[in-house]
């Protein structure tokens, strides 16, 4: 008697879990699945872009022609354009021949340097400006402000250019938007995707283990063969 009432608690326990954990697991499961499964660099956007072409520079200015004094803690050389340009500080952006301070890039200077990295069979629709993304933005977390070059593409693949240094920051495409997605329900981080220390992720596991021990314990108990060979 005693443990039949003990599988019938264990049992609820067990269904009620399953019920509350069950969507939970399947989005586990799918989102792992699609991770095994897919080519990391291809959610990289690989497969949209072309090896580089380096370009060498020369009669560029020294250091002391342009930082008046002032001490340089780190210094890039970056081609822009065609043009060479000092990326001093990761904060300023001088023009390696004429020392020109350059606020930001154009639009048009965006647009090369996207066709720099991207193929040339893919036709750009339009070109945004943003200045600020939301938590759930595809550019979350890289540099402001930005253009955002769109391509005519099923995939709806956008490149993104830092307005401030002329950097090429990331491609984006639908594989990739699913890959994050399905992410955030695997960390179950729903701001910054990344963090595998949330509460949820916490509670939800824990339940999880409980489920599974619950099934463990539900089949020794209503199991009169399995009681036998642990009593002997």
């Amino acid at each position: 008697m005693g443990n039949r009432k003990t599988a019938i608690v264990i049992r609820k326990a067990h269904r009620y879990l399953g019920v509350f954990l069950g969507i939970q697991f399947l989005m586990w499961t799918i989102s792992g699945l699609y991770f095994s499964w897919t080519d990391i660099d291809e959610i990289h956007g690989d497969q949209f872009k072309k090896e580089l072409t380096p370009i060498n520079h020369s009669n560029l200015l020294k250091l002391d022609a342009f930082s008046h004094g002032h001490s340089i803690s780190s210094l890039e050389l970056r081609t822009i354009a065609d043009k060479p340009y000092y990326w001093v500080n990761d904060s300023v952006l001088i023009h390696a021949k004429s020392g020109t301070v350059k606020s930001r890039i154009s639009e048009k200077e965006a647009l090369t340097v996207a066709s720099e990295y991207i193929l040339k069979d893919l036709q750009v629709l339009s070109v945004d400006y943003i200045t600020e993304v939301g938590k759930h933005h595809e550019y979350r977390g890289r540099a402001l402000p930005a253009y955002v070059i769109n391509y005519d593409h099923p995939e709806n693949v956008k490149a993104y250019i830092s307005a401030k240094d002329g950097s090429f920051q990331r491609v984006r495409h639908q594989s990739w938007r699913w890959f994050d997605f399905l992410w955030m329900t695997h960390t179950m981080d729903y701001e910054g995707r990344d963090d595998f220390n949330t509460i949820v992720l916490r509670v939800f596991s824990l339940l999880g283990l409980i489920t599974v021990l619950s099934g463990f314990a539900l089949w020794y108990i209503s199991s009169p063969t399995l009681r036998k060979i642990f009593k002997k």
